[in-house]
C-alpha cells in the first residue's frame, strides 16, 4: 500500500504537491492554534482551526477521486479568507502570512486564478484599512510598501507559474504523442486500453481497430524515408477526420495503428471499419500510387484483460492481410 502511494504521487505532480501542502500545512498550523487559544485569541484559533480542517478534508478528497483541481481552488479560498481574517485580527504581525499565501496559491491553482485571488485578498485588506483607519495599517507609507512588495512577489510568481505550466503541459504532449504523426503513443494506448477493461465491467461498449498500412516497406525502399513519413503524416490526418472526438488514434509502431472507440458495438465497429477502408483507398495517396490499408478489430467482452482484447484484433487483421489487403475483418 505505501509503494502504491508512492508511484501515485509520483505519476500525479499536482497530488503530490497538494499533499505535500496538507502535511506542512497541519504541521505549522496547529501550534498556532494551541498558542492562540490558550492566549483566549479564539477567533484567530477558530480560523486556524478551520484551515486545517480544510486541508484534510481538502488531501483525503484528492486521494479518494484522484480530482486536484477541486481541492486546489477549494484550499485557495479558505486560506485567502483565513488569512485575510487573520491579518485584519492581528494588523501587522498578520503580514507574515500573506507571503506564504502567495507561493501556495501560485503552487495549487492556475496562474491566472492565483493572481486574480491575491489581488482580492490585498483590495479587501486596503478596503478594511480604508472604512477602519489604522485598524491594519499604521500608515498609509506602511500600506503602499506592503502593497508595492506583494504586488511584485505574485507578479514574478505569475510568470514563473506560468512558464512552468506551459512547459509541463509541452513535456505532457511530447511524453503522450507520437512525434511524427501526433497520434498518442503506445504508452499511452495501453494505459487507455486497460482503462477501457476496466470500464466494460460498468457495461460501457468499447472497439477496437488495428490498422496496418499495406506494403508500407515498399515505398520506404524505393522513395526514402521521408517519402514513408509523409504517408504516415496524411494517414494519421485521413483518420482524424473521419473519426469522432472521442476516439483514440494511437500509433502501434512502424505503420500499424490502433484505433478505441468507446460507446462502439459490433455493428458500428464494423461501420467505422468500411469508412476508414474506403476513405484511406480513395484520399491517400504515395509516390507509388494508391495507398491502402488492413484492418482487424475487435469489441470488449466483460471477460477480456485488455492484452485478450488486442490480441484478437491482432488476429483478425492477419485474416483480413490473408485475404489479400485492403478490407477488414471484426472478430464476431
Amino acid at each position: 500500500m505505501y509503494v502504491q502511494a508512492l508511484r501515485r504521487l509520483k505519476r500525479n505532480p499536482q497530488l503530490f504537491i497538494i499533499t505535500m501542502m496538507g502535511i506542512f500545512g497541519v504541521l505549522g498550523i496547529t501550534p498556532y492554534i494551541i498558542y492562540r487559544a490558550y492566549n483566549t485569541d479564539f477567533m484567530v484559533a477558530a480560523a486556524d482551526f478551520i484551515a486545517v480542517v480544510s486541508i484534510v478534508t481538502a488531501v483525503i478528497y484528492a486521494w479518494r477521486t484522484n480530482d486536484t483541481v477541486k481541492p486546489g481552488l477549494y484550499l485557495s479560498v479558505i486560506f485567502s479568507v483565513v488569512a485575510t481574517l487573520v491579518t485584519i485580527n492581528l494588523g501587522i504581525n498578520g503580514f507574515f502570512w500573506i507571503y506564504p499565501l502567495i507561493l501556495f496559491n501560485f503552487f495549487i491553482i492556475t496562474p491566472t486564478r492565483a493572481l486574480v485571488t491575491m489581488l482580492a485578498v490585498l483590495t479587501s485588506l486596503v478596503i478594511y484599512n480604508i472604512y477602519e483607519p489604522g485598524s491594519i495599517f499604521t500608515s498609509n507609507y506602511q500600506m503602499t510598501s506592503f502593497l508595492v512588495t506583494c504586488i511584485l512577489a505574485s507578479f514574478l510568481s505569475f510568470i514563473f507559474a506560468y512558464r512552468t505550466q506551459h512547459q509541463h503541459a509541452r513535456l505532457e504532449q511530447l511524453a503522450a504523442h507520437d512525434h511524427l504523426t501526433g497520434a498518442y503513443n503506445r504508452r499511452v494506448m495501453t494505459e487507455e486500453l486497460r482503462k477501457a477493461a476496466q470500464d466494460r465491467r460498468s457495461g460501457r461498449d468499447y472497439g477496437l481497430l488495428i490498422l496496418d498500412l499495406d506494403h508500407f516497406k515498399r515505398i520506404n525502399d524505393a522513395f526514402g524515408h521521408s517519402a514513408g513519413d509523409q504517408v504516415l503524416m496524411d494517414f494519421t490526418s485521413i483518420i482524424k477526420s473521419v473519426i469522432r472526438e472521442s476516439d483514440m488514434l494511437f500509433r502501434h509502431g512502424g505503420e500499424e495503428f490502433a484505433l478505441l472507440l468507446p460507446d462502439t458495438n459490433l455493428k458500428g465497429l464494423n461501420t467505422v471499419a468500411d469508412t476508414i477502408q474506403k476513405t484511406i483507398f480513395s484520399k491517400l495517396s504515395s509516390p507509388a500510387g494508391v495507398v491502402s490499408v488492413s484492418i482487424g478489430g475487435a469489441t470488449l467482452t466483460d471477460n477480456d484483460q485488455w492484452e485478450d482484447w488486442i490480441n484478437r484484433a491482432d488476429e483478425q487483421l492477419y485474416a483480413a492481410k490473408a485475404m489479400g489487403r485492403n478490407c477488414y475483418k471484426i472478430a464476431t
